[in-house]
């Protein structure tokens, strides 16, 4: 805090005089100014104040920050344009992040800061509440971006290689998933037709809560809200709800997992898990065979006992773990085929021999060059291949695939690959063309 202090000390002096400019003009702190010329110098010094203690806190990041948004910019630029979309929609908060990063930051610490000059709270409290928000502001939306330039350059690949984006076919690629699960199903963000293959969809921090409407729903989708969050979940389908409900995890086992890493330390960095273990858990949640799993997956990657790791959660509700356990938790509990993890920065060999021993591989120095992802495209191919039909259909077929599978699976909760549509299609035919023969025969016959 001193160390802090000692950095922030332009920020205090300014502070300071702020506060005796109110002492003057507004003592009651109401502020309200009955001469503009005083609220004009008010607002000055207030973003002033505000605008400092932002450069001062995050430093240099801001240039780096000012580039990797350039390098997501162009990446979205060249999707809308290879896929013919109409936009690409971002979180809401990272939108406002990219628009202007400052002005985002702002907004973290406005209360606190008319906290402050109301004398509500000390300088010390302010910086102790305002610096966390600012920094953890930050920090996600700089992963969000690298997470979302991955993802675009994924498709910006794909799609240089002549493959299609069938869904969504309105024109508009988002990568909100707020609100998503509206209709109590979780849809993916993108669905992919590879060249000579079969398709991949991809969900992006999918495993979210479902609409439900009484206690009996509540109990039935209680597992979502249990669920832990991989950056994305690739399937080697055309898939369009992956909830599962009755199934233990709650959705389908994806075949792919990738986790997109953009520090350049992060196999030292430790975070918070909170999500599933910071609610408390009835008797009745904790006989749930997911529940059960999760603490299972969570005793595994501590090297500890499940009855530990169940003890450990019931006396702190959030667990602190490595990024290096995280990525193990995720492939623990949801056992994709394959898992990835692909870092900006370069990764030591040991961290890579510790992750590959539990069958995670990493694509490491990736910086924001699309040519380093080329094997990250090549799992794709792998799980799409081992999914498709095994023959080519004519682009009016596929469309007729398309929305057929969507109103099975959005509307009658059924989920089909394209291989079992395909096969019904083709058994019903071939009932429909031997009762048509035999009609014909009888016809003849006669």
């Amino acid at each position: 805090m001193a160390k802090l202090m000692n950095v922030l000390k332009d920020v205090k002096n300014l502070f300071d005089e702020i506060c005796k400019f109110l002492d003057q003009y507004d003592p009651e702190r109401k502020f309200k100014f009955v001469d503009k010329e005083f609220y004009n110098k008010f607002i000055e010094l207030r973003e002033k104040f505000r605008e400092l203690f932002i450069n001062l806190l995050i430093g240099n990041e801001l240039n780096e920050c000012y580039l990797w948004i350039n390098y997501l910019k162009e990446v979205i630029e060249s999707v809308i344009k290879i896929h013919g979309l109409n936009m690409i929609i971002l979180s809401k908060e990272l939108r406002s992040f990219v628009e202007n990063p400052i002005d985002h930051l702002k907004k973290k610490i406005f209360n606190y800061m008319y906290d402050l000059f109301r004398k509500k709270i000390s300088f010390e409290e302010f910086i102790q509440k305002a610096a966390p928000a600012v920094k953890t502001s930050f920090r996600t939306n700089m992963r969000t971006i690298y997470q979302d330039w991955v993802f675009l350059s994924i498709l910006k690949i794909l799609g240089n290689e002549g493959c299609k984006l069938v869904y969504p076919d309105y024109g508009v690629l988002s990568l909100e998933r707020h609100g998503r699960q509206k209709l109590g199903f979780i849809p993916p963000n993108a669905v992919v037709k590879l060249t000579n293959s079969g398709y991949v969809s991809f969900f992006i921090e999918a495993p979210r809560p479902i609409t439900w409407e009484d206690t009996s729903d509540l109990v039935k989708v209680w597992k979502l809200y249990t669920a832990l969050r991989p950056d994305m979940m690739i399937y080697g389908e055309a898939i369009y709800n992956i909830v599962q409900i009755d199934q233990d995890p709650p959705i389908k086992k994806p075949n792919l997992i990738i986790e997109c890493k953009e520090l350049s330390d992060w196999y030292e960095r430790v975070r918070y898990v909170r999500g599933p273990f910071a609610k408390p858990l009835t008797a009745e949640e904790w006989r749930s065979k997911w529940i059960t799993g999760l603490y299972q997956g969570l005793a595994d990657v501590l090297g500890i006992q499940y009855g530990e790791a169940k003890k450990l959660v019931e006396e702190k509700k959030t667990i602190k773990l490595t990024d290096q356990q995280i990525v193990m938790l995720y492939k623990s509990v949801y056992k994709p085929d394959n898992m990835l993890v692909i870092s900006r920065a370069r990764v030591p060999s040991y961290v890579k021999s510790k992750l590959e021993d539990h069958g995670i591989t990493i694509i490491d120095d990736v910086r924001f060059e699309h040519n380093r992802l080329k094997e990250a495209i090549n799992y794709l191919y792998k799980i799409a291949t081992s999914k498709t039909s095994g023959f080519e259909i004519d682009k009016e077929f596929e469309k007729f695939l398309n929305e057929l599978q969507q109103i099975l699976s959005l509307k009658l909760n059924i989920e089909l690959s394209r291989t079992e549509i395909i096969n019904y299609i083709t058994q019903y035919m071939k009932k429909e063309i031997d009762e048509f023969i035999n009609y014909v025969k009888s016809k003849l016959n006669s």
